[in-house]
């Protein structure tokens, strides 16, 4: 929305789906080079490291906007929970899924969070769900059943298939329970989120996954930087310069693209297979999640 509250102009909607399109092939493109990071370093310790350069870009950032990035004691509490449910859940979580699952399949459990907090809205808010949200839990259940029930799914994924799962739920729970917005500029509170969000995941790698510094190759460093530039930093930008040109139904409703994204460069880049089965999963998840978002 603009931010005198009048309509957006067919410009500032046509920047607003530009800046969407770049949030998404880059946070798409980020599952794919997360998996060969992870050839070389540990998730925790990887993603971590990852997102302490990307806060630090954005506080660089916001100093030389001048903003402040001094935090408002009523925001600290607020801050501190969303870093740990939107940064260090989701981002934590999702990485340590990769270790067991193929980026389609990573990616799309994920992205199955809308419909869970349209689900948990019911006991927390006493929004029941319609017949319509029903229907679209059912897609996407259904999706994920049959992403899960091809030959070479085993009980070695589950662990993936949960950390997975606990990444998409704890960001809906976070959705459904957040009241209003941090009052801090766009940038110094992304700075905030993931630099508080990160830090403790640098601390448990180190202390659990005891990474070797110098196993980090060529390829690797060069993924690292992009996930430090790239969806930590750059994306977060792009993201919130969509939010104030489009209605944010329409911005969330895009982000459906992300595993698709991730889903298809996984497949030249690491070799991974999309088949009949795997399309059949996406397109019944990402249905499903679509219609609970219209809904």
């Amino acid at each position: 929305m603009a931010a005198t509250g009048s309509a957006p102009t067919p410009t500032s909607q046509a920047v607003g789906k530009a800046l969407l399109l770049v949030t998404a092939f880059g946070w798409g493109l980020n599952w794919t080079v997360l998996k060969f990071v992870l050839l070389d370093w540990p998730p925790l310790f990887a993603r971590g490291t990852a997102g302490l350069i990307g806060a630090l870009c954005l506080a660089l950032l916001a100093m030389a906007r001048g903003d402040s990035l001094a935090v408002p004691k009523e925001a600290r509490a607020p801050l501190v929970v969303a870093a740990s449910i939107n940064v260090f859940a989701w981002m934590g979580f999702t990485a340590l899924a990769l270790k067991w699952l193929k980026v389609s399949e990573g990616a799309l459990i994920a992205y199955s969070m809308p419909i869970w907090a349209m689900m948990l809205a019911w006991p927390l808010l006493g929004a029941r769900p319609t017949r319509r949200s029903l229907v679209a839990l059912s897609l996407s259940l259904t999706g994920m059943v049959v992403l899960m029930g091809g030959p070479d799914f085993s009980a070695a994924k589950l662990p993936g298939v949960l950390f997975a799962l606990a990444a998409a739920l704890l960001f809906a729970l976070g959705t459904v329970r957040a009241k209003r917005p941090i009052a801090m500029p766009g940038p110094a509170v992304a700075a905030w989120q993931v630099g508080l969000g990160c830090l403790p995941m640098v601390a448990l790698g180190l202390m659990l996954e005891r990474p070797n510094i110098t196993a980090l190759s060529a390829h690797g460093a060069l993924g690292l930087a992009y996930m430090a530039v790239g969806p930590m930093a750059l994306c977060y930008l792009t993201w919130f310069g969509a939010l104030k040109r489009l209605p944010t139904a329409v911005a969330a409703t895009s982000m459906l693209i992300v595993p698709i994204v991730g889903t298809l460069t996984a497949v030249p880049l690491l070799g991974e297979t999309l088949g009949l089965r795997e399309m059949i999963a996406i397109a019944l998840t990402i249905g499903g999640v679509a219609l609970a978002l219209r809904s």
